[in-house]
């Protein structure tokens, strides 16, 4: 849904690729320079995402540095957003996958927290499920957030990124 939201806004369009994914390069102009990205969605099964990922940095010639993942995190509080530099994958699948088909798990990534199920319910389930209610407006304005963060990503850097949008500060409750 990120990755979507930064499509429409920058122009880009996705075209399936040969990679079992989507992929779209658009040029971002700042005031500064102008920056080429690549955006891609895998088609695969979540935990097969490293199948996309590893060919689609390939053919571009992307560095790992230059790479961003976005993707869910249940250890996060629904609404919380976290940029690293890398590390474990905290057992979420897609992630290994792109840690096997890389070789290495040091990247840059984002993670939106999407909170986690009470009791011991089916996390398969809880994260392939509608939000409640009071939820989906706060995911809107996260997915928002999300994109602002990507852009600060690119513009100014991961560091830029981690000090403005991993701030426990960030109005993102849902009764904010």
């Amino acid at each position: 849904m990120v990755v979507d939201r930064l499509a429409e806004k920058w122009g880009g369009a996705f075209r399936k690729s040969k990679w079992k994914g989507e992929a779209t390069r658009v040029r971002i102009p700042t005031p500064v320079e102008a920056f080429d990205v690549v955006l891609g969605k895998p088609a695969t099964f979540m935990n097969l995402s490293g199948d996309f990922v590893a060919p689609l940095l390939s053919w571009h010639k992307i560095e790992l540095s230059d790479l961003l993942v976005i993707h869910d995190d249940m250890d996060l509080p629904l609404g919380k957003l976290r940029l690293v530099r890398g590390g474990g994958s905290g057992g979420h699948k897609g992630l290994e996958s792109i840690f096997q088909h890389l070789g290495t798990g040091e990247f840059p990534r984002l993670k939106i927290g999407v909170g986690h199920p009470d009791g011991a319910a089916d996390v398969v389930n809880y994260v392939l499920s509608r939000f409640a209610p009071g939820e989906e407006e706060l995911f809107h304005r996260v997915l928002d957030t999300t994109r602002e963060a990507c852009e600060c990503w690119v513009e100014e850097g991961l560091s830029a990124a981690m000090n403005r949008f991993n701030g426990s500060s960030l109005p993102l409750s849902i009764h904010s």
